[in-house]
């Protein structure tokens, strides 16, 4: 996964904040699709869309966050 160490904490957060937070009336479509998915309403093919494209670069982030964090540790 070196490509994701080619990619900045800057662009990715910047992203993940908006992407996570839009669209923000009435409820951002990431906390609405995460409620569905743990209601277990989370059954159509838009939503389930929906959450992997606001999740992504969220994921993504914490996925670059949990590997420094191991690279430091084994140091």
């Amino acid at each position: 996964m070196k490509w994701l160490d080619k990619i900045g904490y800057t662009p990715l957060v910047i992203v993940a904040i908006l992407l996570g937070m839009a669209p923000l009336d009435p409820e951002p479509h990431l906390w609405q699709k995460l409620k569905m998915l743990f209601g277990g309403t989370l059954v159509r093919p838009l939503d389930i869309f929906d959450l992997f494209f606001h999740g992504a670069v969220p994921a993504l982030l914490i996925l670059k966050i949990s590997k420094t964090m191991l690279k430091t540790s084994q140091k």
